[in-house]
């Protein structure tokens, strides 16, 4: 039996028009990593165009982070992530999808990300997303045509968390809202406080704080 999960991220690094920049959020792959790599599983990383993946919330000062950053297959990975059409998802038990605000722009209705949560859920793996990873579940469709999240509860980035760091005006739209529309259930907890929802094998988390519960309820559902 296999033993690796994916780390999927995003490639975009303009912050909207605000002439700042994003990319996916250090914590939310670091944290993972640490819990998944102490479960005994290989974590490899894929990107949306490949190559080196744009960095927000890094933080040097952080031990954590700093352990994922330098740790050779991972420090390795990030100098030349593979895409999405590079990635065999036969190969892997779990698929998470990382956040940060560039995701907003590159994960939805992406078919690359979408052919490998699909194919790892429909043979029985876990598709996870925490923050605003679950942009990646916006479009996503079964083999069947209907939207992964439809019927599902999910958590996600809230519109009072958007409103609340000052980018709802800057992102491309609200993410609870767009899933909500595509049949999801979305259940919000108090701003930036951790909230992780199970629905079977799809495992979702509201905000960087819920990323280690994401993780380890992932490990749970792998065991």
């Amino acid at each position: 039996m296999s033993k690796r999960i994916l780390i999927a991220l995003t490639s975009h690094a303009a912050l909207g028009s605000t002439g700042r920049g994003t990319g996916f959020y250090v914590d939310e792959a670091a944290v993972p990593w640490e819990v998944f790599t102490a479960a005994g599983y290989q974590v490899d990383l894929v990107s949306v165009a490949g190559g080196v993946p744009p960095r927000d919330g890094e933080d040097q000062a952080d031990p954590l982070q700093r352990r994922f950053l330098t740790d050779e297959r991972i420090a390795a990975q990030l100098a030349d992530t593979p895409t999405p059409e590079q990635i065999v998802p036969d190969t892997y038990d779990a698929i998470l999808f990382a956040g940060g605000h560039g995701t907003m722009w590159d994960f939805p209705d992406n078919p690359g990300l979408a052919r490998l949560a699909r194919t790892l859920y429909e043979r029985g793996g876990v598709v996870a997303a925490v923050c605003h990873g679950p942009a990646a579940l916006v479009g996503l469709t079964l083999s069947d045509g209907s939207y992964l999240v439809a019927g599902k509860k999910v958590a996600a980035f809230t519109n009072a968390e958007e409103t609340a760091v000052g980018l709802a005006e800057v992102v491309p739209f609200l993410l609870a809202d767009r899933l909500t529309a595509q049949g999801a259930t979305h259940v919000p907890a108090d701003n930036f406080t951790v909230q992780v929802v199970i629905d079977g094998r799809l495992i979702t988390g509201q905000n960087p704080a819920s990323a280690r519960n994401v993780a380890e309820a992932i490990v749970a559902a792998l065991n």
